[in-house]
């Protein structure tokens, strides 16, 4: 059993007002990082104090006094769960949109449908044909076809130089962001200096919650350049592994040495995935055109004979008009209106090269178009998990306008405890004893 000290009471409402006080100070950081990026609600948790054991109850046993508040921790409003679908998001977000961005350049390099695109340049070649056929001595009409033929040859490098202008670009970002200077080396550091720096505070008995936040955001910006897989070390600190790379880029305080990053990825989701994916995809694309040129330089040396060839080259790239205005042949035979070859390739329109570009222009913008569904449903995803994440752990202006107001009374009415405890003890000690009290 214990005396009770004719003082406790005020360290009882001494602890009231530091709690309150502590409560106040949590609400005011909420308040000033409303708008952090990253930033999660904290609350100071409170609990009673240890009880004090206080003379004997009429039963025998002993009492038990109450001491007042103790504030235990400040803790962080946070879902494990959302922050793990929130990365999730994330990567396929940045997938998606890295996609979506590269096959709209795809889609918008082909000019289709235009008066100025492939498909009516084809067309003119076969009119152009059609109009020698009927005037074969004609030297307008011979020269028509040699430039109806070169405007292909050079459209079909332009297209083959525009998508491979895409690969290359994304050949080169992805080559910066998981370079020794990129946002992924960058990333790993910060992650490793705040897990040496979370890990040592958490040894001390601290709760870093702000450095934990720092640590949050990264790994969602990380997210989205690739698939992130946390593993909780259970002393403050955590292991990540990224993409489809053998070993984790950050283990607890160490980050992976230079000599075996960059790693080798091959799968790992996010930006990093669709920039691999893309280089693959825009490459099918250019096989495809090259086999346009393949078949229209076919078709048309098939029929025009290969000696000379009317076209040279069987790719987008090489591609080119071996014939001229002076050396057209119109048709087979020696007289001058001989025009068996001029009516043949007239009749060509729609022909294989036409329907094999004609799909490739089909095939790009139904891509295109697929990949941007994709992305705005990812948008769409995207916002609900970051609006479900900021009802759990985002900063409410109004409710923390009433927490103010509600630890504010609290704390003033500690206060009032304290004065009215001070004035019992200043009546006991200067006051007992005194003659006519």
């Amino acid at each position: 059993m214990t005396n009770i000290s004719s003082f406790g009471g005020l360290q009882t409402t001494l602890r009231g007002l530091l709690a309150h006080q502590r409560m106040l100070d949590v609400t005011s950081h909420n308040i000033t990082n409303s708008d952090t990026e990253g930033y999660t609600r904290q609350t100071a948790v409170a609990t009673a104090a240890p009880v004090l054991t206080a003379g004997v109850g009429t039963t025998g046993s002993a009492n038990m006094l109450g001491q007042g508040v103790d504030i235990t921790a400040y803790t962080r409003v946070r879902d494990n769960y959302l922050d793990v679908s929130a990365r999730t998001q994330n990567m396929l977000l940045g997938e998606r949109g890295q996609t979506a961005a590269a096959l709209s350049r795809a889609d918008a390099a082909m000019g289709e449908p235009t008066d100025t695109g492939l498909n009516d340049k084809l067309d003119a070649l076969w009119t152009s044909f059609g109009t020698l056929a009927s005037n074969p001595t004609d030297a307008g009409a011979r020269t028509s076809v040699i430039s109806a033929a070169k405007a292909i040859t050079d459209q079909l490098g332009q297209l083959d130089a525009n998508l491979a202008q895409i690969q290359s670009d994304a050949q080169t970002e992805y080559t910066q962001l998981t370079g020794a200077n990129g946002d992924v080396a960058n990333y790993t550091k910060q992650l490793a200096q705040l897990n040496d720096q979370i890990g040592n505070a958490t040894a001390a008995g601290m709760q870093p919650n702000d450095m934990l936040d720092q640590r949050d955001l990264i790994l969602n910006k990380l997210s989205s350049l690739g698939q992130v897989s946390v593993t909780n070390q259970g002393n403050g600190k955590i292991s990540v592994k990224f993409g489809d790379a053998a070993q984790p880029l950050v283990d607890g305080s160490t980050v992976v040495s230079s000599t075996n990053w960059p790693q080798t990825l091959t799968s790992p989701g996010g930006q990093l995935g669709a920039l691999l994916s893309t280089q693959t995809q825009i490459g099918a694309y250019r096989t495809a055109l090259d086999n346009v040129a393949s078949s229209l330089a076919s078709t048309v040396n098939g029929v025009y004979g290969s000696t000379p060839p009317f076209f040279s080259g069987n790719t987008a790239a090489t591609l080119a008009v071996s014939a001229n205005a002076t050396t057209l042949k119109a048709g087979t035979g020696t007289a001058a209106q001989s025009t068996d070859i001029a009516y043949a390739l007239s009749q060509f329109s729609g022909g294989v090269a036409q329907t094999n570009y004609q799909n490739l222009v089909t095939q790009i913008g139904a891509d295109s178009r697929n990949a941007t569904a994709q992305q705005s449903l990812s948008i769409s995803l995207v916002n609900d998990v970051t609006a479900r994440q900021q009802s759990v752990s985002g900063v409410s202006l109004d409710e923390e306008m009433t927490n103010l107001i509600t630890f504010q009374r609290g704390y003033q009415a500690s206060a009032r405890a304290m004065s009215t405890m001070d004035e019992m003890l200043d009546q006991l000690i200067n006051r007992t004893g005194k003659v006519g009290l």
